[in-house]
């Protein structure tokens, strides 16, 4: 039995079905991990798969072309999962889709479809909650920063909404969790790009400052609350706990 390690990016898990298929070890002999998630075990060889992307292109053109370009875009979410099986779920599902063709996401009854839209799904869910739950406070050089701590990483989905939304406008949104961020300029296009905490803590300390909005919206969030009817568990329910970290109304 042989285990493909993985890096943890969408190229990487590519690259990882591209070298596990390629292996002709048949299937059921191989396995997908993330390199840093995965618990060894007896019996056992690994292999660490450095990202290529060439290999990664072939998989993606292979997608799209063999099955559909919405089989693509359930695969691109499940990839931004952060459940450590995911790279090889995601192998799994392809080895249906590269049989069954364009059917295959209506191949519901099949383990490895069912697997995946669970992992799509759950991301998709995440990134459209944090469309409402992401706060931006505005720095003293005019730029719209806001900080997430998502379990997925989202950014790439959240990011397009935003730029729609404020083309106009300066803005971050910095995931600290994996330690990157969406950047995007004033009319151009937004980047994804590698922005540490210690980075991040010294552009904050150089550019933060009171934001008169941020004391408005908790005056606001205040006034329009009834003591009476507060209802913690209901509350829970649409707005879970770790979503409220960053959250202005709860800081």
């Amino acid at each position: 039995m042989k285990g493909f390690l993985c890096e943890d990016s969408l190229e990487g898990i590519f690259t990882g079905i591209y070298d596990a298929w390629d292996s002709g070890l048949g299937h059921e002999n191989v396995r997908l991990f993330m390199k840093e998630q995965y618990e060894p075990e007896f019996f056992w060889e690994y292999e660490e798969v450095a990202p290529d992307a060439e290999k990664s292109e072939k998989v993606a053109r292979s997608i799209r072309k063999k099955i559909s370009g919405e089989a693509f875009r359930v695969v691109y979410r499940a990839a931004l999962s952060a459940r450590e099986e995911r790279a090889d779920v995601i192998y799994r599902f392809l080895i249906e889709g590269f049989c069954y063709g364009g059917i295959t996401l209506r191949l519901l009854q099949k383990k490895a479809v069912a697997d995946i839209f669970a992992l799509s799904r759950k991301v998709a869910n995440e990134a459209h909650q944090y469309l409402e739950f992401i706060r931006f406070e505005q720095l003293k050089n005019g730029v719209l920063f806001s900080v997430i701590s998502p379990r997925s990483r989202v950014i790439t989905l959240v990011a397009p909404h935003f730029a729609d939304r404020f083309p106009e406008e300066n803005w971050v949104i910095y995931d600290d969790v994996r330690e990157e961020a969406a950047i995007h300029m004033a009319g151009e296009e937004w980047v994804v790009a590698e922005f540490s905490k210690a980075e991040a803590d010294a552009f904050l300390e150089a550019q933060g400052e009171a934001d008169g909005y941020v004391d408005l919206w908790k005056v606001f969030f205040r006034t329009i609350s009834i003591k009476e009817r507060e209802n913690p568990n209901c509350q829970r329910n649409f707005l879970p706990l770790w979503y409220r970290k960053h959250m202005t109304e709860f800081l």
